[in-house]
C-alpha cells in the first residue's frame, strides 16, 4: 500500500514539478525552495523504489 502511494506521488512529481537537473542548478547556489524540492523528490523516489 505504502509503495503504491509513493509510486503515484512519483508520477505526479514527474508531471508537475520542474526538473532541476535539466536546468543544471548548482547545489551550492540553490535557493531554499530548490533545496526543498530536491529533498522532496529524493524522498518520494527513495520510498517508491523500496
Amino acid at each position: 500500500m505504502k509503495k503504491n502511494l509513493f509510486k503515484i506521488l512519483a508520477t505526479i512529481n514527474k508531471a508537475v514539478l520542474p526538473s532541476l537537473a535539466k536546468k543544471q542548478v548548482d547545489m551550492s547556489k540553490a535557493s531554499k525552495l530548490q533545496l526543498a524540492l530536491i529533498g522532496w523528490r529524493y524522498y518520494v523516489t527513495k520510498n517508491s523504489l523500496d
